[in-house]
């Protein structure tokens, strides 16, 4: 595999469906350091695999609960992006988006919290993805991304935005 077009995506499924959730507020983005898992050492949203029974949304704020000790309040979805890797790992990847939150965020086992302004988000310590599609997502866009990455190196990518409707209906 080393383009989108060595993958039949008609048939595609991830390995594993996980969420992402970013919160934004008062203009900054909170973050995290990821200290375990896939992607450990770079700096992402909290989130993670989808446990058997829960909806996504469900997921999403149970992994932000789990990896920073708050709720976020309403988040809503705004786009999915679909990971292949060369070793042949997937993961189909739903994103969350909330303004708001309950608690105070603290560091667990996962991860680290980091706050950043919106026009300093750390994409040099992040996959090479992010740089694509959080900017559009921050502008309310919707999005459905395909990537082909080797290791922590992304081979290929395709990037769509959706109109709100037809992203719904997904």
């Amino acid at each position: 595999m080393r383009t989108l077009q060595d993958i039949d995506w008609n048939s595609w499924q991830g390995k594993d469906p996980a969420t992402l959730t970013f919160i934004v507020k008062d203009e900054q983005i909170l973050l995290i350091r990821k200290k375990r898992g896939l992607g450990a050492g770079k700096i992402n949203g909290p989130g993670g695999r989808l446990e058997p029974g829960e909806t996504m949304l469900e997921c999403a704020i149970r992994e932000v609960q789990e990896e920073l000790c708050i709720t976020p309040v309403e988040p809503v979805f705004c786009g999915e992006n679909l990971f292949q890797f060369a070793d042949g790992y997937s993961i189909h990847v739903h994103t969350y988006l909330a303004y708001d939150f309950e608690g105070t965020p603290a560091e667990t086992d996962e991860a680290i919290p980091l706050w950043f302004p919106l026009d300093g988000i750390p994409y040099e310590e992040m996959w090479a993805d992010d740089i694509l599609w959080i900017p559009e997502m921050l502008k309310g866009n919707q999005f459905r991304g395909r990537y082909l990455f080797d290791g922590d190196r992304m081979l290929d990518h395709h990037l769509e935005l959706l109109d709100v409707e037809a992203a719904e209906g997904t």
